[in-house]
């Protein structure tokens, strides 16, 4: 589990831009990929991420990280999510 705190730190280590709080309601998006890199904590509720057929579940305290052009589904748990992201952009 990681807080807050040690995660800005974490990303200003990595070199990774100030996170956005992104909130998604009870539902799913299916197989789609982003032209940046995600590493996001999250602060409330739980996702589940789907790569090669593997599902992962992520829940409040839990990080994830997505490489640039990653194909993944997401679906988001009874009450939701609500995670800290910080994205960069491909070269």
């Amino acid at each position: 589990m990681v807080d807050k705190y040690a995660f800005l730190k974490s990303l200003d280590l990595e070199g990774l831009p100030e996170p956005v709080l992104v909130e998604r309601e009870h539902g799913e998006m299916g197989v789609h990929h982003h032209p940046f890199e995600s590493k996001a904590l999250i602060i409330d509720g739980s996702i589940s991420i789907v790569i090669d057929g593997v599902k992962t579940e992520y829940r409040t305290g839990d990080e994830f990280h997505l490489m640039p052009y990653q194909k993944h589904s997401e679906s988001y748990g009874l009450t939701g999510v609500k995670y800290l992201v910080s994205r960069k952009e491909s070269m």
